[in-house]
């Protein structure tokens, strides 16, 4: 007779739900070699859906030593030729701040590669007639919020970008000028009890600096800032915060390494804490649902636990290309829930459309908004004025009550 595999950790209930463990995730600064090339991507998006909003985008970017690769397809009902594009490319890099050997926005060598949009693709995705918009592509697309944050967010993601979200406003204020370059990283590790974050037990910060500062000096501008995003008394000991645990780190950027848009998904989203269907965000406009469909999933989420009905709440939405609904709704609220998880599918059946036109139109997608979700999260952003992050907002708390 076969034996039966061991629970090696006592703390695992039947659930499967650990109450007791130590989880890291991490985080990149916007001068990071892949967060460069979502910035590139996501700049063109906006410079598309400025020109038309029913534009359709899908912009990849490589960057590598001391050049921009730009490629993909587009269409557009306005003329935006490939000198604005490369006009925009060559700002994006320059608002990060590279202006250094190598990797210098004014010197760049930009390659063009976009080409318009395929019409087999088109035809699918546009609607006619009695048939509505379909969507981009096929794929599943998560959501998640916990309350762990007060933007309900997992904690260990939240603070990391946090750290690195402050290193570079003091850099780019002046306040760091010729101490700090743009690329960094940074990753936290919270020990959780009966379920929730208590303290840290390691801090990593790895930051590009100036050639003249020694290690002990990066260490010290750098403390401050973690101990401001972390809670009091959540410090991990000395020995085991981490500033570039290599020694060095003078060369960054795409000079020190390749730089792809959509690498950094797990970044992008809950740092693990919750699964990711496997689409990028950073280049598509938001007829691709592996973009929109995963912000719809994420303010959902946030507002069943904005209301109430879960400590945590994880939503998966799938979608075939060329068809409008979603073929399916999963909800989990790993058993923390008020109500029955199909009582809350029926609900969201009435508080929204899930079609990509009904998720746009909801969330108002269609604007020049994606610029500034290329780094620090898509997700814990405070809504603002102009229409980014709309899927941070937590309206729709009474109408899922009442159809609760």
């Amino acid at each position: 007779m076969m034996a039966q595999p061991k629970i090696m950790n006592d703390t695992l209930m039947q659930t499967g739900e650990l109450k007791d463990f130590i989880f890291a995730s991490e985080s990149v600064a916007e001068g990071h070699p892949d967060k460069v090339c979502d910035r590139v991507s996501d700049s063109i998006v906006d410079l598309m859906m400025s020109a038309d909003p029913e534009s359709r985008v899908g912009c990849e970017t490589l960057a590598c030593t001391d050049t921009l690769v730009i490629a993909g397809e587009f269409r557009t009902a306005h003329s935006v030729t490939e000198d604005k594009i490369v006009e925009v490319a060559r700002n994006a890099v320059k608002e990060i701040g590279y202006e250094q050997e190598g990797f210098n926005w004014k010197t760049l060598n930009i390659q063009y590669k976009m080409i318009g949009q395929s019409a087999d693709i088109a035809q699918g995705v546009d609607s006619s007639g009695s048939k509505d918009e379909g969507a981009g592509d096929q794929g599943i697309m998560f959501g998640y919020a916990c309350k762990e944050t007060e933007e309900l967010m997992p904690a260990p993601i939240y603070f990391s970008h946090k750290i690195l979200r402050l290193l570079s406003e003091d850099r780019h204020s002046g306040v760091l000028k010729g101490k700090l370059e743009p690329d960094a990283k940074s990753q936290i590790s919270l020990e959780y009890r009966d379920g929730k974050p208590v303290r840290a037990t390691s801090v990593v910060v790895s930051t590009q600096h100036a050639d003249g500062l020694n290690q002990d000096d990066v260490r010290e501008i750098v403390r401050p800032y973690v101990m401001k995003v972390l809670p009091e008394g959540w410090m991990c000991d000395e020995k085991d915060f981490y500033v570039n645990p290599t020694g060095r780190f003078v060369i960054g950027g795409p000079v020190g390494d390749c730089g792809l848009t959509g690498r950094k998904i797990i970044v992008d989203t809950y740092g693990g804490a919750a699964p990711h269907g496997g689409g990028a965000f950073s280049g598509k406009d938001p007829t691709k649902v592996d973009r929109s469909a995963a912000y719809a999933a994420r303010y959902l989420a946030k507002n069943i636990v904005a209301a109430g009905f879960a400590e945590k709440c994880t939503i998966q939405l799938s979608y075939a290309i060329g068809v409008s609904k979603p073929l399916s709704v999963y909800v989990n609220m790993h058993e923390t829930g008020q109500v029955g998880e199909q009582d809350v599918v029926k609900a969201i059946g009435k508080v929204i459309d899930l079609s990509p036109r009904g998720i746009r139109t909801h969330l108002n997608l269609n604007r020049p908004i994606y610029k500034k979700t290329s780094s620090y999260g898509h997700f814990g952003r405070a809504p603002e004025a102009d229409g980014s992050f709309s899927w941070e907002k937590t309206d729709l708390v009474e109408a899922l009550k009442t159809a609760l």
